[in-house]
């Protein structure tokens, strides 16, 4: 959002774009409920109406950091060290371990803001774990969630955030060491393909309504916008870690890491071979209506 936020461009864009933030799910909900014309939605809500824009994504080749699901060791005499899991995964014998402490999950208390991670997760236990627990929709504390179930599901900046407390949270008295699992990682290490969390949607026929007025607005100039914009980001990244800082609670390196590390901004064949996927497979868990082909703009 670059180029939306900050001079030269902002101005410009603001005479084509009327810009708001939200939740992810309710960014979704305000474009198939033609409360707004495009959207960076969670790929849970791409529906045969909405196109997707060419270009942009948000997605991971590996961990995002951003999506953790926390789980409960049942047995805590077990545990030797304070990150079990990876000492695992070097072994080699980590899918075994995960697998079987996954197994054990019967309760997830979930944050909701993103119909997409909630999918993942429950594609994880359905697909590949063959378990299906209940979903409890909670709001994003993770000492309360772990407290009432057996696992939490973290979205965004609760997760980022919950890393930095793990030794906190796991010294509680009602939670003890826990198994915390990259939601990324999980999908990647499984199906060889990228995760893919989001991308602009666009309801066709309202970029088509512009066509008549001074505003118009065409498909390549509408593409690029949010291209350039993307670029223009990634090319000041240590001006996005400086305006963040202050807003999470999370150290400046582990920012900058996050934005040049752990996401995945372009749509290629990879994502959308992985979007297929995972509509696919939440479409045989009965988790999304089906959706065969996907539309681009």
């Amino acid at each position: 959002m670059w180029d939306f936020d900050h001079p030269p461009l902002a101005s410009a864009l603001a005479l084509r774009y009327q810009l708001h933030s939200t939740q992810p799910s309710l960014c979704a909900d305000e474009l198939l409920a033609n409360r707004a014309d495009l959207g960076l939605i969670p790929i849970a809500s791409l529906t045969p109406e909405l196109a997707i824009v060419s270009g942009c994504a948000i997605a991971s080749l590996d961990r995002v950091r951003s999506i953790q699901l926390i789980v409960k060791l049942r047995q805590p005499q077990t545990v030797g060290a304070p990150h079990l899991e990876e000492m695992w995964e070097k072994s080699g014998a980590s899918l075994t371990f995960v697998d079987e402490a996954l197994a054990a999950v019967r309760t997830v208390a979930a944050d909701t803001a993103s119909r997409s991670s909630l999918a993942y997760a429950q594609i994880l236990f359905r697909k590949f774990i063959g378990s299906d627990p209940e979903f409890i929709p909670t709001p994003a504390d993770p000492i309360a969630m772990l407290s009432h179930a057996d696992a939490a599901l973290l979205i965004g900046d609760p997760a980022l955030v919950a890393q930095e407390s793990r030794a906190r949270i796991e010294s509680h008295p009602n939670i003890g060491p826990c198994l915390w699992l990259d939601l990324a990682h999980e999908w990647t290490s499984r199906t060889h393909l990228p995760w893919v969390a989001a991308v602009w949607a666009v309801r066709p026929e309202a970029l088509a309504a512009t066509s008549n007025n001074a505003s118009s607005i065409t498909a390549a100039q509408l593409t690029a916008d949010l291209q350039l914009s993307r670029d223009h980001g990634l090319a000041h990244i240590d001006s996005l870690v400086e305006e963040w800082t202050p807003r999470i609670a999370i150290p400046p390196e582990t920012i900058r890491h996050y934005l040049t590390h752990h996401i995945h901004y372009t749509l290629d064949a990879a994502c959308i071979q992985a979007i297929a996927l995972f509509r696919r497979y939440a479409a045989e868990a009965a988790l999304l209506p089906p959706l065969p082909t996907l539309r681009f703009l």
